[in-house]
């Protein structure tokens, strides 16, 4: 333990982070304290306050106030290059790629292990290998990022926070693009990488039903403040789901699987 109190699986330690713009609060004093080898689902409707906190955990941008813990050390203690060794983040708007490949692209994960005039190493090799083939990117991996479609092009960026082979991983709307089947593999993907890497990881979601499905807890944010958090067995139910979504909602129970279901009633 620290002199803070803070043990060693906390990945993030959150207290009163708040967030504005002039006048605007955007988050307003939310805290929280994060697990590794769990994956957490932070839902809410737009304009909650989602890709905000999440721009804050992964150091884009400074709270107002507050402070945030990663790893036991708050944020501004870390350098920018030791930060990306043991955090990865997917913003929800991700930029242009022009003239990179998907294996170009997935490669950029790696920099912050050797640098940009660093020695490219084997074992570097290997996890962007391991990333494209993950993601279902392998045989893309030649392809130009800019010549995909949407959901292929999501994918090959999701590739480069995997090869990064970070501790964490941070990822805002990273099914967005994708179809059905995509949408399953790559949430599957991210519950396995925490089970097998031990991370923490944290995704931005829009349906609860694949958060329920895929996460170990869900945190509900709403008009820039901590709503609710819990097992998906917790926020699954009808009255919860309409005090983060203000629609009246139904919950049963998946003839195959029993998770809870939530529908618009």
């Amino acid at each position: 333990m620290t002199m803070s109190g803070i043990d060693a699986q906390t990945a993030f330690h959150i207290d009163a982070a708040h967030f504005a713009v002039g006048e605007r609060t955007l988050l307003g004093a939310v805290s929280l304290e994060l697990q590794r080898s769990r994956v957490y689902g932070l839902i809410g409707h737009n304009g909650s306050g989602k890709s905000t906190l999440i721009k804050l955990m992964a150091g884009q941008q400074p709270a107002s106030s507050g402070a945030i813990t990663f790893a036991r050390r708050q944020l501004p203690q870390w350098g920018a290059r030791e930060l990306a060794r043991a955090l990865a983040y997917l913003p929800q708007t991700t930029p242009a790629a022009t003239g990179l490949t998907v294996r170009e692209l997935a490669t950029l994960g790696s920099y912050p292990w050797h640098g940009a005039l660093g020695r490219f190493r084997a074992e570097d090799r290997q996890h962007v290998d391991e990333a494209l083939a993950l993601t279902d990117m392998d045989g893309f991996a030649d392809r130009l990022v800019d010549e995909l479609s949407g959901g292929e092009r999501q994918r090959a960026w999701l590739a480069m926070p995997v090869a990064q082979n970070a501790g964490v991983m941070l990822l805002d709307e990273p099914i967005s693009a994708l179809d059905i089947a995509h949408r399953v593999e790559v949430l599957g993907l991210v519950r396995d990488l925490s089970r097998k890497r031990d991370l923490c990881v944290v995704v931005v979601l829009h349906d609860p039903n694949m958060a329920a499905r895929y996460c170990d807890e869900l945190i509900a944010l709403k008009d820039g403040k901590l709503l609710t958090r819990g097992t998906p067995g917790e926020i699954m139910r009808g009255d919860v789901l309409k005090g983060i979504f203000g629609v009246e909602m139904g919950v049963f129970a998946h003839p195959v699987t029993g998770q809870p279901v939530g529908y618009v009633q």
